[in-house]
Protein backbone atom coordinates (compact mmCIF):
# COMPACT_ATOMS: atom_id res chain seq x y z
CA UNK A 1 0.00 0.00 0.00
CA UNK A 2 1.34 3.53 -0.68
CA UNK A 3 1.72 5.38 2.09
CA UNK A 4 0.78 8.69 0.44
CA UNK A 5 -2.30 7.38 -1.21
CA UNK A 6 -5.90 8.63 -0.62
CA UNK A 7 -8.78 5.74 -0.70
CA UNK A 8 -12.50 6.16 -1.50
CA UNK A 9 -14.98 3.77 0.08
CA UNK A 10 -14.05 1.03 -2.57
CA UNK A 11 -10.11 1.28 -1.52
CA UNK A 12 -10.94 1.56 1.88
CA UNK A 13 -12.60 -2.19 1.50
CA UNK A 14 -9.84 -3.66 -0.16
CA UNK A 15 -7.30 -2.19 1.94
CA UNK A 16 -8.93 -3.50 5.36
CA UNK A 17 -10.02 -7.08 3.12
CA UNK A 18 -6.38 -7.54 3.00
CA UNK A 19 -5.41 -6.34 6.26
CA UNK A 20 -8.23 -8.62 7.52
CA UNK A 21 -7.21 -11.62 5.15
CA UNK A 22 -3.39 -11.15 6.35
CA UNK A 23 -4.52 -11.14 10.01
CA UNK A 24 -6.76 -14.47 9.99
CA UNK A 25 -3.57 -16.16 8.76
CA UNK A 26 -1.66 -15.65 11.36
CA UNK A 27 -4.32 -16.06 14.21
CA UNK A 28 -3.48 -18.35 17.16
CA UNK A 29 -6.82 -18.28 19.18
CA UNK A 30 -6.56 -19.93 22.58
CA UNK A 31 -2.98 -21.65 21.90
CA UNK A 32 -1.32 -20.05 24.62
CA UNK A 33 -4.18 -19.77 27.35
CA UNK A 34 -2.46 -22.44 29.52
CA UNK A 35 0.40 -20.39 30.29
CA UNK A 36 -1.19 -18.25 33.02
CA UNK A 37 -4.36 -18.42 35.08
CA UNK A 38 -4.13 -14.44 35.55
CA UNK A 39 -5.37 -13.45 32.30
CA UNK A 40 -5.57 -10.14 30.54
CA UNK A 41 -6.39 -9.40 26.83
CA UNK A 42 -6.49 -5.66 25.13
CA UNK A 43 -8.30 -4.48 22.20
CA UNK A 44 -5.58 -3.44 18.77
CA UNK A 45 -8.32 -1.35 17.16
CA UNK A 46 -7.41 -0.72 13.69
CA UNK A 47 -9.14 2.10 11.69
CA UNK A 48 -9.38 3.29 8.06
CA UNK A 49 -8.77 7.25 8.41
CA UNK A 50 -7.42 9.66 5.82
CA UNK A 51 -6.50 6.97 2.98
CA UNK A 52 -4.37 5.50 5.94
CA UNK A 53 -4.84 2.41 8.26
CA UNK A 54 -4.34 3.96 11.69
CA UNK A 55 -4.63 2.35 15.73
CA UNK A 56 -6.21 3.55 18.38
CA UNK A 57 -4.36 4.14 21.63
CA UNK A 58 -5.34 5.72 25.28
CA UNK A 59 -3.54 7.22 27.68
CA UNK A 60 -3.89 6.36 31.22
CA UNK A 61 -5.86 8.43 33.18
CA UNK A 62 -3.78 10.24 35.99
CA UNK A 63 -5.80 8.93 39.03
CA UNK A 64 -5.08 5.42 38.29
CA UNK A 65 -2.72 3.68 40.74
CA UNK A 66 -0.84 1.64 38.46
CA UNK A 67 0.98 3.20 34.96
CA UNK A 68 -1.03 6.71 35.04
CA UNK A 69 -0.36 8.35 32.60
CA UNK A 70 0.96 5.41 30.12
CA UNK A 71 -0.41 5.31 26.39
CA UNK A 72 -1.75 1.86 26.12
CA UNK A 73 -4.34 -0.32 24.03
CA UNK A 74 -8.46 -0.86 25.98
CA UNK A 75 -7.92 -3.36 28.02
CA UNK A 76 -7.88 -5.14 31.39
CA UNK A 77 -7.82 -8.37 33.77
CA UNK A 78 -10.50 -10.98 32.54
CA UNK A 79 -13.65 -11.15 34.92
CA UNK A 80 -15.64 -13.93 36.06
CA UNK A 81 -18.32 -12.81 33.44
CA UNK A 82 -16.01 -13.34 30.85
CA UNK A 83 -16.30 -15.79 28.19
CA UNK A 84 -12.89 -15.27 26.44
CA UNK A 85 -10.62 -12.68 25.72
CA UNK A 86 -12.69 -11.50 23.28
CA UNK A 87 -15.43 -10.97 25.95
CA UNK A 88 -12.63 -8.78 27.84
CA UNK A 89 -11.59 -6.79 24.97
CA UNK A 90 -14.92 -5.70 24.36
CA UNK A 91 -15.61 -4.78 27.94
CA UNK A 92 -13.26 -2.55 28.50
CA UNK A 93 -13.34 -0.91 25.52
CA UNK A 94 -16.65 -0.01 25.96
CA UNK A 95 -15.61 0.78 29.27
CA UNK A 96 -12.72 3.04 28.96
CA UNK A 97 -13.90 4.71 25.28
CA UNK A 98 -17.53 4.10 24.41
CA UNK A 99 -16.53 1.61 22.04
CA UNK A 100 -19.59 -0.64 21.46
CA UNK A 101 -19.08 -4.47 20.74
CA UNK A 102 -21.45 -3.81 17.59
CA UNK A 103 -18.63 -1.18 16.22
CA UNK A 104 -15.87 -3.81 16.34
CA UNK A 105 -14.91 -6.51 14.40
CA UNK A 106 -13.15 -8.88 16.07
CA UNK A 107 -10.11 -10.64 13.05
CA UNK A 108 -7.49 -12.60 15.00
CA UNK A 109 -5.64 -12.91 18.37
CA UNK A 110 -1.95 -12.67 18.37
CA UNK A 111 0.66 -14.32 20.26
CA UNK A 112 0.16 -13.07 23.85
CA UNK A 113 3.02 -11.58 26.30
CA UNK A 114 3.96 -12.30 29.52
CA UNK A 115 3.71 -8.91 32.02
CA UNK A 116 4.98 -8.82 35.49
CA UNK A 117 6.19 -12.36 35.05
CA UNK A 118 2.59 -13.87 35.53
CA UNK A 119 0.15 -12.05 33.78
CA UNK A 120 -0.37 -13.60 30.68
CA UNK A 121 -1.65 -10.77 27.87
CA UNK A 122 -3.48 -11.81 24.92
CA UNK A 123 -4.14 -8.74 22.19
CA UNK A 124 -7.30 -9.35 20.32
CA UNK A 125 -7.09 -7.47 16.94
CA UNK A 126 -10.02 -5.82 15.22
CA UNK A 127 -11.35 -3.63 13.25
CA UNK A 128 -13.80 -0.40 14.58
CA UNK A 129 -16.26 1.14 12.85
CA UNK A 130 -14.95 4.29 10.62
CA UNK A 131 -17.04 6.88 12.09
CA UNK A 132 -16.53 5.89 15.66
CA UNK A 133 -16.42 9.09 17.96
CA UNK A 134 -14.18 7.97 21.33
CA UNK A 135 -16.11 8.76 24.68
CA UNK A 136 -13.20 7.89 27.10
CA UNK A 137 -14.22 7.56 30.73
CA UNK A 138 -12.30 10.25 32.76
CA UNK A 139 -11.82 7.74 35.75
CA UNK A 140 -9.66 5.59 33.27
CA UNK A 141 -8.80 7.21 30.48
CA UNK A 142 -7.12 10.75 30.33
CA UNK A 143 -7.05 10.72 26.43
CA UNK A 144 -7.59 8.62 23.04
CA UNK A 145 -5.61 9.21 19.64
CA UNK A 146 -5.05 7.73 16.40
CA UNK A 147 -1.49 6.80 15.11
CA UNK A 148 -0.76 5.70 11.15
CA UNK A 149 -0.36 1.68 11.38
CA UNK A 150 2.67 2.66 9.19
CA UNK A 151 4.70 4.72 11.85
CA UNK A 152 5.25 1.27 13.89
CA UNK A 153 7.43 0.52 10.68
CA UNK A 154 8.64 4.20 9.46
CA UNK A 155 8.91 6.47 12.97
CA UNK A 156 10.10 9.85 13.06
CA UNK A 157 10.94 8.88 16.82
CA UNK A 158 12.42 5.76 18.25
CA UNK A 159 15.21 4.08 20.43
CA UNK A 160 14.99 1.07 21.77
CA UNK A 161 16.69 -0.79 24.49
CA UNK A 162 17.04 -4.55 25.50
CA UNK A 163 16.69 -6.20 29.39
CA UNK A 164 17.90 -9.56 29.96
CA UNK A 165 16.31 -12.19 32.16
CA UNK A 166 18.11 -15.94 33.13
CA UNK A 167 20.66 -14.70 30.30
CA UNK A 168 18.31 -14.15 27.73
CA UNK A 169 18.25 -10.55 26.06
CA UNK A 170 14.76 -9.04 25.33
CA UNK A 171 14.59 -6.42 22.57
CA UNK A 172 11.76 -3.30 23.55
CA UNK A 173 10.86 -0.24 21.44
CA UNK A 174 9.71 3.19 22.75
CA UNK A 175 7.85 5.48 19.60
CA UNK A 176 7.41 9.27 19.93
CA UNK A 177 4.37 10.00 17.67
CA UNK A 178 3.47 13.94 17.54
CA UNK A 179 0.16 14.54 16.36
CA UNK A 180 -0.07 16.99 13.75
CA UNK A 181 -3.25 18.92 14.77
CA UNK A 182 -2.16 20.41 17.93
CA UNK A 183 1.50 19.32 18.46
CA UNK A 184 0.70 16.49 21.55
CA UNK A 185 3.80 14.18 21.65
CA UNK A 186 3.00 10.51 23.34
CA UNK A 187 5.54 7.97 24.03
CA UNK A 188 4.24 4.42 22.99
CA UNK A 189 6.63 1.75 24.65
CA UNK A 190 6.44 -1.41 26.53
CA UNK A 191 4.24 -4.37 25.24
CA UNK A 192 2.13 -2.19 23.86
CA UNK A 193 4.84 -1.21 20.99
CA UNK A 194 5.38 -4.45 21.03
CA UNK A 195 1.76 -5.16 19.28
CA UNK A 196 2.17 -2.28 17.29
CA UNK A 197 5.20 -3.43 15.09
CA UNK A 198 3.58 -6.97 15.21
CA UNK A 199 0.74 -5.89 13.62
CA UNK A 200 2.27 -3.46 11.03
CA UNK A 201 4.23 -6.40 10.45
CA UNK A 202 1.86 -8.47 9.32
CA UNK A 203 -0.77 -5.89 7.14
CA UNK A 204 2.43 -4.33 5.59
CA UNK A 205 4.44 -6.90 4.83
CA UNK A 206 7.76 -4.43 4.92
CA UNK A 207 10.68 -4.21 6.39
CA UNK A 208 11.14 -1.87 9.12
CA UNK A 209 13.41 0.79 9.55
CA UNK A 210 14.52 -0.06 13.11
CA UNK A 211 15.98 -3.66 14.15
CA UNK A 212 13.76 -5.56 15.37
CA UNK A 213 14.21 -9.15 17.01
CA UNK A 214 11.74 -11.14 14.65
CA UNK A 215 12.24 -13.78 11.30
CA UNK A 216 10.33 -11.05 8.86
CA UNK A 217 9.66 -14.59 7.04
CA UNK A 218 8.31 -16.42 10.03
CA UNK A 219 6.93 -13.74 12.09
CA UNK A 220 4.07 -15.89 14.34
CA UNK A 221 6.63 -18.59 15.32
CA UNK A 222 9.33 -15.78 16.00
CA UNK A 223 6.50 -14.45 18.40
CA UNK A 224 5.69 -17.88 19.96
CA UNK A 225 9.41 -18.49 20.31
CA UNK A 226 10.37 -15.08 22.24
CA UNK A 227 7.18 -16.48 24.53
CA UNK A 228 8.09 -19.44 25.19
CA UNK A 229 11.46 -18.11 25.95
CA UNK A 230 10.16 -16.02 28.41
CA UNK A 231 7.97 -18.28 30.16
CA UNK A 232 11.38 -20.78 30.55
CA UNK A 233 12.76 -18.11 32.89
CA UNK A 234 9.56 -17.45 34.84
CA UNK A 235 8.27 -19.81 37.90
CA UNK A 236 4.82 -20.44 37.00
Amino acid sequence: MSRSCQFQEPDRNNVIDDAKARLKKLDVGAKYSHLSNQKYSVLVPLVAREGKLHLLFTVRSEKLRRAPGEVCFPGGKREPTDMDDVATALREAQEEVGLHPQQVEVVCHLVPCLFEEKKLITPVVGFIDHNFQAQPSPDEVKDVFLVPLDYFLYPRVYYSYHFTRSGHSFLMHCFEYTRPEDGVTYLIRGITARFAVVVALIILEEKPTFEVDYNLNDLISSCEKQLLLYHATVKL
